[in-house]
């Protein structure tokens, strides 16, 4: 059974940095992309990023392109989104999510992933 379990979330103020993780167990990871989603109260679930884990191959969604970035750690089969000059608009509740790499396409699309973590939360408020 695949299970994400992310945690890091928090109060930080403008300009502020915080670094989320996302635990995974019950599947091979190699196999897979971990994508990071965030949605606002009131709006859409929006793709924030992705990782090939096999190759740590990245990709960004524009507003968070130069801000934030995704690594992983293979012995501790767990994924990060280091977030850098946060904005009170980065405010919303993030998630982790894992779908079958196939072909070096990226996917950031909420249907596109099989697996989610639970969510945790981040406010970027002084």
């Amino acid at each position: 059974q695949v299970q994400l379990v992310e945690s890091g979330g928090g109060l930080v103020q403008p300009g502020g940095s915080l670094r989320l993780s996302c635990a995974a167990s019950g599947l091979t990871l190699d196999n897979y992309d971990m994508g990071w989603f965030r949605q606002a109260p009131g709006k859409e679930r929006d793709f924030v990023g992705a990782i090939d884990w096999k190759d740590a191959r990245t990709y960004y969604a524009d507003s968070v392109k130069g801000r934030f970035t995704i690594s992983r750690d293979n012995a501790k089969m767990t994924g990060y989104l280091q977030m850098t000059s946060l904005k009170p608009e980065d405010t919303a509740v993030y998630y982790c999510a894992a779908r079958p790499s196939y072909n070096r396409v990226w996917y950031d699309s909420v249907d596109d992933y099989d697996s989610w973590g639970q969510g945790t939360q981040v406010t970027v408020s002084s």
